[in-house]
């Protein structure tokens, strides 16, 4: 036999030694202990910062039999129709050990009586501290008088990766505290909650009714999200579920804790328009992306740091901006006092400005209802100032007066006037403060003739 064939023989024998097909590999039963991964470290330690939220208010009875005089007479009911309460159930996390506890706005609007349940079964009564409807976040505290809670810190929302893993707890359907699990699915969503701050991380961990206001956490057991919504066509998970970001509870939770009514937030003074396929093509970019500036308002901080109509914003502190929802949060998100540098782009050439980052410019609001008997019958108004316009996301460039509220059933309400419509003229009378709204509004005339900007759209109301 050759020396090459005995080689070859010795290598078919090493491989034939080595390479075993799997069904011939050893079986056995682990021994207890030896593999038990699970999530009930983390679980144990954050479930007990997660509340339940019951929120109760009572409206008037919708049944416009309790309108009629003779129906009430014959069955002996009083005047004004009857009442009835109505519960919403929801979730919240304690964020501070002094009781304060972070939920949706909507888990709690309208609410007249607000309780929270721990996981430990000790319940609560609850107040508001603080509503920020921008966001979709408000602020409770637990009426204790002084009690240390359990609470959850703070995680980086801005850390996060597509893929991360992710814990959801909350209360769906009120079955009780439950815990899912999934993953990060996006980090950026847009154009897809019911807030003004269109950034969502998107998760797959099971979200149902009644998570609303609970928390998402790392595998730290930070908080990086508040649970929001979901995406469904049957009411239940789908696993499309959104949390707002932990960057953007943050604010709100700060501003609560210091004693504010409202969240005050950086103001920019400058128009955002997005960027369509057509302007990308016009401004020579790859894809459409960034922020475009439509116009910017004198004196504003935009203006002193010298942006102008047509500059693409494309970064801001190093962070990529991929659209103006992006940029709204990420700006939002920036603390009050100092400055943010924005990379933008300005007839095909990268540029930086430097932005001070302060709060709008405040004017008296001058604020009044309406009572007489008109077309404004019920409307609260106001004098429309730029931290006003800002708050309602209207054109910082807009003047009159502004509708803050409408209460039901009034005249206002069933003409269809909305919070945010500014009232431009009457009877071809100019409005330009609340004062000039009042006293047309007390004329009496014959007839009406209202011009409302709703959104930058003009509307003509005729009424007789």
């Amino acid at each position: 036999m050759t020396l090459i064939l005995r080689l070859v023989l010795t290598v078919s024998a090493i491989v034939a030694l080595t390479v075993q097909p799997t069904f011939a590999q050893e079986r056995r039963v682990p021994v207890p202990g030896e593999v038990r991964l699970s999530y009930a470290p983390i679980v144990q330690r954050v479930a007990p910062a997660v509340v339940n939220v019951y929120a109760a208010k009572t409206v008037r009875a919708q049944n416009p039999l309790f309108d009629d005089p003779i129906f009430r007479h014959f069955f002996g009911m009083p005047g004004g129709g009857g009442t009835q309460v109505q519960r919403s159930l929801g979730s919240g996390v304690i964020v501070d050990p002094r009781g304060f506890i972070v939920t949706n706005v909507h888990v709690i609007e309208g609410a007249d009586d607000i309780k929270v349940a721990l996981a430990d079964k000790r319940e609560f009564e609850a107040s508001l501290v603080l509503k920020d409807t921008r966001s979709d976040l408000a602020v409770l505290r637990i009426k204790d008088g002084g009690a240390q809670f359990p609470y959850l810190e703070f995680g980086n929302s801005d850390a996060l990766q597509v893929g991360d893993v992710v814990l959801a707890i909350g209360n769906p359907f009120g079955v009780g505290q439950t815990v899912t699990h999934g993953i990060v699915s996006a980090v950026a969503r847009t154009d897809v909650g019911s807030s003004n701050y269109q950034f969502f991380i998107q998760t797959d961990a099971a979200i149902n009714p009644g998570n609303s206001g609970g928390a998402l956490v790392d595998m730290a057991g930070k908080l990086i999200g508040i649970n929001n919504m979901i995406l469904s066509r049957s009411g239940g998970s789908q696993g499309i579920g959104f949390a707002i970001p932990s960057n953007m509870v943050r604010v709100v939770v700060d501003s609560a804790e210091h004693g504010g009514k409202t969240v005050e937030r950086p103001w920019l003074g400058a128009r955002m328009q997005a960027v369509t396929a057509d302007i990308a093509d016009s401004l020579n970019l790859v894809r459409p992306t960034g922020a475009l500036v439509a116009n910017v308002l004198p004196d504003s901080p935009a203006a002193k740091a010298g942006l102008k109509a047509g500059d693409l914003i494309v970064s801001i502190d190093g962070q990529t901006v991929d659209d103006v929802n992006a940029f709204n949060y990420r700006f939002a998100t920036k603390p009050l006092g100092g400055t943010a540098k924005l990379g933008i782009r300005r007839d095909g050439k990268e540029m930086t400005a430097t932005v001070a980052l302060a709060s709008p410019p405040q004017a008296p609001l001058d604020e009044i209802t309406i009572r007489t008997r008109s077309p404004f019958g019920g409307a609260k108004v106001a004098n429309l100032s730029p931290a006003l316009a800002d708050e309602l996301q209207i054109d910082g460039s807009t003047e009159g007066v502004v509708i803050l509220d409408v209460d039901r059933g009034s005249y206002a309400s069933n003409l269809g006037f909305r919070r945010g419509d500014v009232i431009e003229s009457v009877n071809n009378v100019h409005i330009e403060k609340t004062r000039d709204l009042e006293r047309v509004a007390d004329s009496q005339p014959r007839g009406w003739r209202i011009v409302i900007n709703r959104h930058g759209q003009r509307i003509t109301a005729v009424f007789n």
